[in-house]
């Protein structure tokens, strides 16, 4: 009794396990695509960024230290070379100035949160690739060798090769997709930490400036 139940217990997992090797074929199909858009997007992103100088940077930190008035800040931030995110930070800081000192530090504080929200939503496509696609590509290899086993237990070694050529294709698709995606994601996130850390710097120049301005 006991023994039967445990072969139907093997037989369904056994059906189960054969049933998922076509969805993780198509879904490794799917992350291939997702992988190289991500890399291309990823070279296009590259080739348009214009990060800016560390001179630029230099000179934008004493315009904006010495400016006079918020209207000065907006003038040197808007004609600066930051990205538009980064001037949009720095201009509704500048157009607070009317608040309170800790009231514009929170909203300060808030829109650059803000940011690096949307900047890391921007990599939790490449982030489940880089997790998902070895993964499936490790059931790929698994889910042919049982019945290359059994195929080899009687003989047939055509069903044999064919099993060893599916684990095998799946398993290097998925490194693949997962080496791909890592190397995106990692060079994504350095570029966004630089840029998070330009206008963190920015924006506690600007809070100063403003606080002498008030003075």
């Amino acid at each position: 009794m006991i023994i039967q139940g445990t072969e139907t217990l093997t037989s369904l997992i056994h059906i189960i396990s054969e049933s998922l090797l076509t969805p993780v074929v198509v879904i490794l199909v799917i992350f291939v695509v997702l992988a190289i858009l991500c890399l291309g997007g990823a070279i296009n992103e590259y080739i348009s960024r214009k990060p800016i100088s560390s001179q630029e940077f230099e000179k934008l930190v004493r315009d904006i230290s010495f400016s006079k008035s918020p209207s000065e800040i907006e003038e040197n931030v808007s004609r600066s070379n930051l990205f538009d995110w980064q001037k949009d930070i720095l201009v509704k800081i500048a157009n607070n100035h009317d608040i309170g000192i800790k009231a514009r530090k929170a909203l300060a504080s808030e829109l650059i949160s803000s940011e690096e929200t949307r900047l890391i939503k921007k990599t939790n496509k490449t982030d489940i690739l880089v997790r998902l696609g070895p993964i499936l590509g490790l059931l790929g290899t698994l889910i042919p060798l049982g019945p290359g086993l059994a195929a080899l237990g009687s003989g047939d070694i055509t069903t044999l090769a064919q099993s060893l050529t599916i684990a095998f294709d799946t398993t290097v698709t998925g490194l693949a997709v997962g080496g791909i995606a890592y190397l995106i994601s990692k060079f994504k996130k350095q570029w966004y930490e630089s840029d998070l850390i330009d206008v963190e710097t920015l924006a506690e120049v600007e809070l100063e400036s403003l606080v002498n301005q008030g003075e």
